[in-house]
């Protein structure tokens, strides 16, 4: 996809209702072993690209260092389910002190006071924090009211 589609996408009202919501994305990438994990994870979307915060020392830091193709979704466990499915490469940065992102993911997902607070607790946990930026190369949106998965969609006609 070109990056001014998946950019147009990601503004679509059901993306946009997803990214903003309380609902935690589901990371997939391919651990050391090479097998796939999947981990629900809070995230930044700045608009651009997908900002995770993660202690630099965690599993998914090293092998996203080594495999930066990833996929997200975000959907919700109602029906008929919002889906937003993104594929995309995730660059690794350390960074002194947390990732600023991580704590504007820690307010919107616990209201602004316990936001704050866990993200103080953070400051005293972590030293540095690794910082997961997504860019997406590729993004679907699912409503299953207009937008299907491409084979139901086939089969509809």
């Amino acid at each position: 996809m070109v990056q001014a589609d998946v950019l147009n996408l990601l503004n679509d009202p059901v993306a946009q209702q997803l990214l903003n919501s309380r609902i935690p994305a589901r990371l997939a990438y391919t651990g050391p072993d090479g097998f796939p994990r999947v981990i629900p994870i809070w995230f930044h979307w700045d608009g651009k690209q997908f900002v995770l915060g993660s202690a630099p020392a965690a599993p998914k830091v090293k092998a996203l260092q080594r495999h930066a193709k990833v996929a997200l979704t975000i959907d919700e466990d109602t029906y008929p389910p919002k889906v937003l499915l993104v594929r995309g490469t995730a660059r690794v940065d350390v960074i002194d002190g947390v990732v600023p992102e991580y704590g504007r993911a820690a307010r919107r997902y616990l209201g602004e006071e316990q936001g704050r607070g866990w993200e103080e607790q953070a400051r005293g946990m972590f030293k540095q924090m690794a910082r997961v930026a997504i860019e997406p190369d590729w993004v679907k949106i699912l409503d299953f009211q207009t937008r299907f998965p491409s084979a139901i969609a086939k089969a509809l006609g």
